[in-house]
């Protein structure tokens, strides 16, 4: 355990997170409330922001830049370091907490709360140094990005990331703050979510071979999905830096019918694969397309109108930082870490990479405490994320 398990946290920090945690911002509602407010407690402390909105003006991104005391502001300075983290929060409906959990609560050495570790614990302490990055002679900038819509598919970073490359902004990479218990995440699997829906023909059940049951045809193509699955587990080349060492590919809902003596006339399912850094996303979804492809025919036989519908509904790509890039060392050093690891969860920091902007994963509490009621980070995690801060401030202005 690192040195700085032990270190108490910040009252600044705490305060910071328990104000962040109070802002109900589950994807599903406006973040304008947090954003709005982060963007004018920034300004109090001389620091301005740019809000990049959704199409609709409901949910906006922040993007904010230190430059410190006395630092040069036309360019002079060295490429800094962007501290990135997304805003919202899964639901908690029909979880059963033992706290409120949009307000934040401390007790046993732990800190409670929807997003306590997903990740408005990083967001809290990065956002508590500012007042203090804002005082420092830094010889390069700091940087933070706030996002909305990361837990439905790493949707809001897009308009930032593209707004930014507009500019033509460059930064020695990103910290993309997940929680990862504070160790340096050099790579995550990229990430293709689909919905398809099957389109048959109802009739009585009684006249069955009359109809095209549509549920039917969705479990062929569920079964050819868990063979191909089976088969990345089997035959892929592995990466053994991962958790789970392959691709891999499941459905995880699926509805249809309306009762059982009418043939169903449509269903619909949700599949998605976890691709591993190489692998060929465009060829693993092709395979599930020109199967269900070989079913149309034989399901036209019987109603023109039958057929399947495949439609990808997000896409996050896959990050594979470099361990000689600036940032990864960076990183290390301030983690007082040297190893590293990867993961199968997808984050933005792949986006950030195909954009030209190098990231790697660091960040307080651990995944095993997401999305679960009683969501909570321990408070030592919290502790040595403060000490990473220090340090990066002790680095950007040495």
């Amino acid at each position: 355990m690192s040195s700085d398990a032990a270190l108490p946290v910040r009252p600044a920090s705490l305060e910071m997170i328990e104000r962040l945690i109070g802002f109900n911002t589950v994807s599903r509602e406006s973040n304008l409330g947090l954003i709005e407010w982060v963007r004018d407690w920034l300004k109090s402390h001389g620091i301005e922001s740019v809000l990049v909105h959704d199409a609709e003006g409901r949910k906006a991104n922040l993007f904010a830049t230190i430059h410190g005391a006395g630092a040069p502001r036309g360019g002079a300075a060295a490429p800094g370091i962007v501290l990135s983290g997304h805003t919202d929060v899964v639901p908690v409906d029909g979880q059963d907490w033992d706290t409120d959990p949009f307000r934040a609560t401390v007790r046993d050495g732990r800190l409670y709360g929807r997003g306590a570790c997903d990740m408005k614990g990083f967001l809290g302490v990065a956002l508590a140094m500012a007042p203090r990055f804002a005082a420092a002679d830094l010889r390069m900038p700091l940087h933070y990005a706030l996002s909305y819509d990361e837990e439905v598919g790493c949707v809001g970073v897009r308009g930032l990331i593209d707004a930014l490359g507009r500019q033509g902004f460059r930064a020695s990479g990103v910290i993309v703050g997940e929680p990862t218990s504070m160790q340096v995440i050099v790579a995550h699997k990229g990430k293709r979510s689909y919905r398809c829906t099957v389109h048959g023909r109802e009739a009585h059940s009684a006249l069955a071979p009359q109809g095209v049951n549509a549920i039917e045809y969705a479990a062929r193509v569920i079964t050819y999905i868990r063979h191909l699955a089976d088969r990345m587990r089997q035959l892929e080349p592995r990466d053994n830096g991962f958790d789970v060492p392959f691709t891999t590919l499941q459905t995880g809902t699926i509805r249809g019918g309306t009762a059982l003596n009418i043939v169903p006339r449509e269903c619909v399912f949700d599949w998605e694969f976890r691709y591993l850094p190489g692998a060929d996303p465009e060829a693993i979804e092709a395979e599930v397309r020109n199967y269900a492809l070989t079913l149309v025919p034989e399901m036209r036989q019987v109603a023109a109108e039958a057929g399947i519908d495949i439609r990808l509904t997000s896409e996050a790509p896959g990050s594979n930082a470099a361990d000689t890039d600036a940032v990864t060392r960076l990183a290390i050093a301030l983690a007082r870490n040297p190893t590293t690891a990867k993961v199968a969860y997808a984050t933005e920091a792949g986006l950030f990479e195909r954009a030209g902007l190098p990231s790697i994963i660091c960040g307080p509490g651990s995944i095993e405490q997401a999305h679960k009621p009683n969501e909570y980070c321990a408070l030592e995690q919290l502790g040595q994320c403060e000490a990473f801060m220090e340090r990066l401030l002790a680095q950007a202005s040495a």
